[in-house]
């Protein structure tokens, strides 16, 4: 009876114990690399080409644009080279002046001035107009009123009768005047009269004038050609033997 008994490991010849062990690890090499491939471990061996869409977010006139302006800048020389530079003004020098010699007086001047008939009669200090007189037609200020208002001299525009005078005189009246100031309001009359003196003294013609006044008739003072009415007028009554106005 024949007998079959495995050959052991030892007994194999070290050539086919390397071939056996080379071929074990390469098997087990190829296994783990299908194994990281199926994980997701180790990328793709080969790059398969790209099927998705490019889509361009920039207007097709902005990339033309673009293009052209670069073709022009590219085109155009540059003008700063070519530019020719400005020529500096000319400097003129100033011409020297020609100065005339003064011409030499014909005559000696007078040491006066000469004055015509007509000028020596305009500057006749005599025809000027008194103090406080005003310009022409303006009336005559001679002082101040109670309160220190202008007083105008007074302008009859109808003088007061002997009989309207007559009956306020005290009996036994001296000659003599009254003097005093009254407010001028329309109608030509006078209000707010008060007695500014009279002479003699002590003869009560002021009193007199006073109570007759209600009949005067007196303008309003001008100035410059206009009436001034409220204005304060000095009016003065004379009584000499036969009562009368007085100026």
């Amino acid at each position: 009876m024949s007998t079959y008994r495995l050959s052991a490991s030892y007994e194999r010849s070290p050539l086919r114990r390397r071939l056996s062990g080379l071929a074990l690890a390469l098997v087990i090499n190829v296994g783990l690399l299908f194994v990281l491939m199926g994980l997701g471990v180790m990328p793709p061996l080969g790059t398969k080409p790209s099927r998705g869409v490019i889509i361009d977010l920039l207007p097709e006139s902005r990339s033309a644009t673009a293009a052209e302006t670069q073709k022009s800048e590219a085109r155009q020389p540059d003008k700063s080279a070519a530019r020719p530079l400005p020529k500096p003004p000319p400097i003129v020098l100033p011409m020297k002046p020609n100065i005339a010699a003064p011409p030499a007086p014909t005559q000696k001047a007078q040491p006066w001035v000469e004055v015509s008939s007509a000028d020596m009669a305009a500057a006749d200090i005599s025809k000027l107009p008194s103090a406080g007189s005003g310009s022409s037609g303006d009336s005559e200020q001679v002082g101040h009123g109670p309160n220190g208002e202008v007083l105008y001299a007074a302008e009859w525009a109808r003088e007061p009768t002997s009989a309207e005078l007559g009956g306020y005189l005290p009996s036994n009246a001296p000659d003599g005047y009254g003097l005093i100031a009254c407010k001028t309001v329309p109608g030509n009359r006078v209000d707010n009269c008060v007695a500014l003196g009279q002479s003699p003294l002590g003869s009560h013609l002021a009193s007199a004038v006073l109570n007759a006044a209600w009949q005067f008739r007196v303008k309003p003072p001008r100035k410059g050609g206009r009436p001034l009415i409220g204005s304060w007028v000095q009016i003065q009554i004379d009584y000499t033997g036969k009562p009368g106005p007085g100026g």
